[in-house]
């Protein structure tokens, strides 16, 4: 195939036009006036809330505002209905505003320049939050603000998330944990009662102070003030209530029905009450919807998507941020009695059906366990294909089986895409997620390796033109497997971690204690932190490397990208990096996306003597 062929060919398609399908939604709210949802786009960069009334979509936020919480540094939760509009945390300076339905502008709620807010909630013109202090250090709490009103309702753990209230407002709920746990391995469910002169009683643990290592996500409370939480106390995240002043597990399918909770606000199930709830869940990594009734029957929705997000609903519609394998993220309605689906916002095919890759699920033998992930067949070309090898981040994080446009990107042009669920993914419950403890730089990289000699026994690719690619946690297995393999022809490496030493001396506060969990204590375990390096072991990569990087990345400083490309050049390897003023950790400017996906497709091109 010659480089010609493969420019005009997939002309039709670039890099711009995939770039420009990654719209995105979050936080999915619904009440008394209406739908609101949080959308990005990656034209300008900037979140806005919109209001579906009228059979319309209405844009709420002015110029000069974006819908942001930066609390943990991957925020979430970012607004709320409030008052007589809604309450949101704005981007640039992390304050909170409260907007009116009637077009006036925003006003400031708070004005601490030195503190950041997320996972907020109104009640009785109270904003409750999860403040985030930088001072000295950084310090987390739980609060209510009412104008200068300051109350802390909860201090002294290290992290918040999830504060929740009973309809009645008599009981208060939240999910913490300390160091040097993480969110997805051992948190604790605490509640907190009013008393008869209306002040809060004192705080109690109600699951997860046992001895046994357990996750708690999303308390919920039902309408009798019952509480709820997903747990995933026998193997995966689901749903648990305190019935009788017992925790009992409700009836529910053996799998997750959630991710790990990297950001705040998640929304993946609704109690309802004692044993019924709408939940999505994960099968073989393909999302699920359905509404459990108190008789165990479960209705099941929305069959033809295969990942559901910010579930919210009322007396006649359930509504859900949906994807499938032809459909990009969307904000539907389903119509609980018809079952009927409408498309509220999003959702447009960035091709024509016919010519989208479909995801074929696989799953394989490595090393001593097994691995996960999806396959899309190239679109283009005959025989073989080369392969590019997809690294998610987190690495506690996950791929799906949904429409993703940079996918799609490479399937036109010829090449086949593994998309990985390596051990150490959430989706497939507890044992897999906690599969890469102590192994990061392991098992992540016999997983790669192995997805391409599985594909290579099936006749799907060609071996010998396979090329590994990854952001941040995955830019670091993707340069492990070219430091310590010799399977790939190239890699792509898009802000990605080459010293996981230098990484724990600047990482921020959430992740303050997560190289100790992947990896292991910087001075007991030093021996192991030098053998998986990538950087201490640039002189084995042998193949080309293509380096992305912003130069505002607080996560995975921009002098670990340059070191690295440093020592590469210095021992004669083909390697190019590129770096993007403005942008952090993770790029969002869509001229520097589009940019780096075709200089990327542009280097392997290279490599392959297109």
């Amino acid at each position: 195939m010659s480089a010609t062929h493969v420019s005009s060919s997939a002309a039709d398609f670039s890099a711009a036009q995939a770039v420009a399908a990654g719209t995105d939604f979050a936080d999915l709210k619904v009440g008394a006036a209406g739908l609101f949802w949080n959308e990005f786009r990656p034209a300008d960069g900037a979140c806005r809330l919109w209001h579906w009334r009228n059979q319309q979509a209405h844009c709420l936020t002015p110029e000069g505002f974006s819908v942001r919480s930066r609390v943990y540094e991957y925020g979430g939760g970012s607004f709320c209905l409030g008052g007589d509009g809604l309450v949101f945390v704005n981007e640039a300076d992390q304050q909170v505003y409260t907007q009116a339905l009637d077009g006036s502008a925003p006003r400031a709620l708070t004005q601490a320049a030195d503190r950041r807010y997320g996972d907020v909630l109104w009640r009785d013109d109270r904003l409750l939050a999860v403040e985030e202090l930088h001072a000295a250090s950084v310090e987390h709490r739980l609060v209510s603000l009412e104008g200068e009103d300051r109350e802390v309702l909860a201090e002294g753990a290290d992290f918040y998330a999830s504060p929740t209230l009973s309809d009645d407002g008599q009981r208060l709920a939240w999910i913490e944990w300390d160091r040097p746990a993480q969110p997805w391995t051992r948190t604790r469910l605490m509640c907190r009662e009013r008393e008869s002169l209306g002040g809060w009683g004192p705080t109690r643990c109600v699951a997860g102070d046992g001895d046994q290592d357990q996750s708690l996500q999303q308390p919920r409370f039902d309408g009798q003030g019952r509480l709820y939480c997903l747990c995933d106390r026998n193997g995966f995240w689901q749903p648990w209530a305190e019935l009788d002043g017992q925790w009992q597990a409700l009836p529910a399918k053996a799998a997750d029905h959630a991710a790990a909770p990297w950001q705040l606000g998640a929304s993946t199930w609704i109690a309802l009450g004692p044993e019924a709830y709408l939940a999505t869940w994960f099968e073989e990594g393909f999302g699920h919807l359905g509404l459990r009734t108190e008789g165990h029957q479960v209705q099941r929705y929305a069959s033809d998507y295969t990942r559901f997000r910010s579930l919210a609903m009322d007396e006649n519609y359930l509504y859900a941020i949906a994807a499938s394998p032809i459909s990009p993220p969307a904000v539907i309605a389903i119509e609980r009695a018809s079952q009927q689906i409408r498309v509220l916002a999003g959702g447009g095919l960035p091709l024509p059906a016919e010519r989208v890759s479909r995801p074929q699920p696989i799953r394989y033998p490595s090393g001593d366990g097994q691995a996960h992930g999806f396959f899309y067949p190239a679109m283009r070309g005959q025989g073989a294909a080369p392969l590019v090898l997809f690294i998610h981040g987190g690495p506690t994080s996950a791929c799906y089986p949904v429409l993703d446009a940079r996918i799609q990107y490479w399937t036109q042009r010829g090449f086949a895409v593994a998309d990985l669920n390596y051990r150490g993914s959430s989706g497939y419950g507890r044992a897999y997620r906690q599969a890469l403890h102590l192994r990061w730089g392991e098992i992540d990289v016999e997983d790669a390796c192995a997805a391409v000699a599985h594909l290579a026994g099936l006749g799907l690719i060609d071996p010998h033109k396979a090329f590994i690619r990854g952001g941040s946690a995955g830019g670091y297995t993707t340069l492990c497997a070219l430091a310590f393999h010799d399977v790939f022809r190239a890699g792509a490496s898009l802000y990605g971690v080459s010293d996981p030493l230098a990484l724990g001396r600047a990482t921020h506060k959430f992740e303050g204690d997560y190289l100790d969990w992947l990896i292991g204590n910087p001075e007991v375990d030093a021996e192991r932190y030098r053998q998986r390096t990538p950087l201490l072991h640039a002189d084995q990569i042998k193949a080309p490397v293509i380096f992305f990087q912003g130069e505002l990345d607080a996560v995975v400083v921009p002098a670990q990208t340059r070191d690295m490309l440093t020592a590469l050049k210095a021992n004669g390897v083909e390697a190019q990096g590129h770096f993007y003023a403005g942008e952090r950790h993770g790029f969002r400017k869509a001229e520097n996306l589009a940019h780096a996906l075709e200089e990327e497709w542009r280097f392997y091109c290279r490599v392959l003597g297109w």
